[in-house]
């Protein structure tokens, strides 16, 4: 697995973690101290629900919406009169008295000048801050006040910086997988095969003449295809919107080759509404037509189908073409070359939204075919809120 893509993942894992401990301890809370043993247990109980909640609240840097939440989260963890997140940019999260904001600035600057801890003392509430290094940079500080700032409190503010620091950039490799999985899609959008481009269009030529109502619902179905993949919303789609999509691809393939492509669907209709990854379904049709069938001079087959399979749609592209090597499938898919792009396109972004699990499953044999298998989650709440926008 790549850098990227196994930071990605380590990640969510972590993540999961957090929350499952989490949900163990609301669980365990709701049915009574009695059964969280000893006070160790229960303070162990405690310091982990509160790192959990914070977590959740510091996914979008120390600037999001949600930081004060977090404050609120890590003051009581620390047992402080009052708790200050600064951001690098100034911004101030604090809970406590609100009046403590511009100690709060001063210490924050102090730390932002110098890049290490400071203890500030007073008449007032004592303070000491903390910087918050993520990715080399400080990020930010965490000012804590106390009547009184002794040692212990300015040991456990270190560790609550350093700890927040790991949520950041936790955070960032997870907005980097995400940035990473769009470039993959955005780089399948633009690699509409100027060789498929050329035959369409020359198919539809031949036709003006000889078939002018074939010429001109080909146009139409080009001009869907080309609409449906550089469509600028979302990255998510159903399985029925990339089917309408592979029939167009289809019937103009059909133009070039007439009687010797053939395609059969057997698709279970309640699968028909399942969210896929945009453009995952098409890719491996235009992988059989142009690896498998082109390359045989009698054409072939291609069957598409897909099923409920548990809590997983199951969605396969079968062809009768030349196939090819096994031992050749894990070097196509891992490789950096130009063959057989969109393939590997698809099982590097489902790896990366659904985990290795999920990779493309290949059959093949030389003279016998190929059959990719993917497999999607049937319930994907937030993914189906994202198609459901116009």
């Amino acid at each position: 697995m790549s850098g990227p893509v196994f930071a990605g993942a380590v990640a969510g894992l972590v993540v999961g973690v957090l929350l499952t401990l989490g949900l163990v301890l609301a669980w365990r809370l709701a049915r009574g101290s009695r059964e969280l043993g000893s006070d160790s247990d229960r303070a162990t109980f405690r310091t982990l629900h509160l790192a959990s909640r914070a977590a959740t609240h510091l996914r979008d840097g120390l600037d999001g919406d949600d930081v004060g939440r977090a404050a609120r989260s890590l003051r009581q963890l620390l047992g402080a009169d009052a708790l200050a997140v600064v951001a690098a940019d100034g911004a101030v999260a604090l809970d406590g008295s609100q009046a403590l904001e511009p100690d709060a600035r001063h210490v924050a600057e102090r730390v932002l000048a110098t890049g290490r801890h400071h203890v500030e003392t007073g008449d007032g509430e004592d303070a000491v801050g903390e910087p918050v290094v993520a990715g080399g940079r400080v990020a930010g500080v965490v000012v804590a006040f106390a009547g009184t700032v002794r040692p212990p409190l300015v040991r456990a503010t270190g560790e609550v910086a350093q700890w927040c620091a790991a949520q950041l950039e936790l955070g960032e490799l997870e907005a980097s997988r995400t940035a990473l999985a769009q470039a993959e899609l955005r780089a399948l959008r633009a690699q509409i095969s100027p060789h498929f481009v050329y035959n369409a269009l020359g198919a539809i030529a031949s036709f003006i003449s000889t078939d002018p109502e074939r010429a001109r619902d080909l146009v139409l179905d080009f001009a869907d295809f080309t609409r449906y993949s550089f469509r600028g919303r979302g990255d998510f789609t159903t399985l029925a919107d990339e089917l309408r999509s592979i029939h167009s691809y289809v019937e103009l393939e059909r133009a070039r080759f007439g009687d010797r492509l053939t395609v059969t669907l057997q698709i279970a209709p309640e699968s028909l509404t399942t969210v896929i990854p945009f453009l995952s379904v098409q890719p491996l049709v235009e992988n059989a037509v142009r690896h498998g069938l082109e390359p045989q001079e009698r054409g072939g087959t291609i069957v598409i189908t897909a099923r409920d399979e548990g809590t997983q749609t199951e969605i396969t592209v079968e062809d009768d073409g030349v196939g090819m090597d096994p031992a050749a499938v894990h070097e196509l898919l891992t490789s950096r070359g130009t063959a057989h792009v969109g393939l590997r396109n698809v099982d590097t972004r489902v790896r990366q939204l659904y985990g290795d699990d999920h990779a493309l499953d290949i059959e093949t044999a030389p003279g016998s075919g190929t059959l990719v298998r993917l497999r999607v989650p049937r319930s994907q709440p937030l993914h189906e809120t994202e198609v459901s926008v116009p």
